[in-house]
């Protein structure tokens, strides 16, 4: 098969379109004839030599993919060969095949197609873990998103608003927000020209966000903490503003709030099947029903991954970017 090999760390040019091994589903697996994947942040740490994948997994980068059952492993049941599915991934997604626990699949929503459903798993798994199963967002309580126009944060905003939340983002430009505010965001908050803080305080009277979900790590934790409510809860799910802040331990206790971090890809395969599971359930309804959508902003060629990690990271996009087969 072909897939995308980094054979030296380093910038786009150093993902490279290759032969490779034909990945064997094992035990519980599943090998799946990929239709398309999609670009994730972790995608470029991995390609630039700072985020392995975790032992076992596959070489080639790609947390999510779309495509057709071509092979079922040993005490694998519920699956057929030729069933249409999307999966999370530990990798390997930028590849022609890849072999899948079955806990990690999907089927692909009614009404979406092949190649699109692609820009659901990663996010919708990223999302509801963080701030429904662990942050325990209610209805009636107020969502502040950090990179509200990402693929993270356009999933965010639609299902915080599905459940009845009211949802603040911050993002940078005016057409970013604006397109957040048409996925339903309530509060635009313009990071450039904005201080979040003030804003989500003067938008809730006072209070602050009761979740946070952050992209952003160390520039952003004590104003994260300044901005939650009494009870508030921060979810870190990323790093872009560095790993190390000091914390004010007494602004947290007066808060009664509550800060967590997580990652997703290292996660034991009984958790990641949890989550897919809770996905299943929750959010797959709401998107057979229209409520909820992935947002893709373009769809590249697999061989031209370098160019949707150039744009990946001018952060020019709203949404999505998926590699196709």
């Amino acid at each position: 098969m072909y897939a995308i090999t980094i054979e030296q760390p380093g910038g786009p040019e150093a993902l490279v379109w290759a032969e490779a091994p034909d990945p064997v589903p094992g035990d519980g697996e599943v090998l799946v004839e990929v239709a398309a994947s999609a670009v994730n942040r972790a995608d470029v740490l991995q390609r630039q030599g700072f985020y392995n994948p975790p032992p076992g997994a596959s070489p080639h980068p790609g947390l999510e993919c779309s495509g057709r059952i071509s092979a079922i492993g040993a005490g694998v049941s519920g699956w057929s060969v030729g069933d249409e599915v999307c999966a999370l991934l530990s990798g390997g997604g930028y590849a022609q095949r890849v072999a899948v626990p079955a806990g990690q699949l999907l089927p692909v929503p009614a009404g979406l197609d092949l190649v699109t459903a692609a820009a659901l798993p990663e996010v919708v798994s990223t999302v509801w873990s963080n701030v429904f199963m662990v942050a325990g967002l209610r209805p009636g309580e107020t969502l502040l998103v950090h990179g509200g126009s990402s693929g993270i944060g356009t999933m965010a905003i639609q299902l915080a608003k599905a459940v009845g939340a009211r949802v603040a983002v911050t993002a940078g430009g005016k057409e970013k927000l604006a397109r957040c505010a048409e996925l339903g965001a309530d509060i635009l908050i313009d990071y450039r020209e904005q201080d979040f803080v003030e804003e989500i305080r003067a938008a809730t009277d006072g209070a602050g966000a009761d979740v946070i979900l952050d992209i952003m790590g160390a520039k952003y934790l004590t104003r994260n903490v300044d901005a939650l409510a009494v009870n508030g809860r921060l979810a870190i799910i990323g790093l872009q503003g560095g790993v190390k802040a000091e914390l004010n331990l007494a602004a947290l206790l007066a808060k009664r709030a509550a800060i967590t971090a997580t990652t997703l890809r290292a996660r034991p395969l009984e958790e990641k099947a949890a989550i897919v599971a809770a996905v299943r359930e929750h959010v797959w309804p709401l998107i057979a029903a229209g409520r909820v959508h992935p947002v893709v902003h373009a769809t590249y060629p697999m061989s031209e991954a370098a160019q949707a990690h150039r744009v990946l990271e001018s952060s020019s996009h709203v949404g999505k970017l998926l590699l196709t087969t």
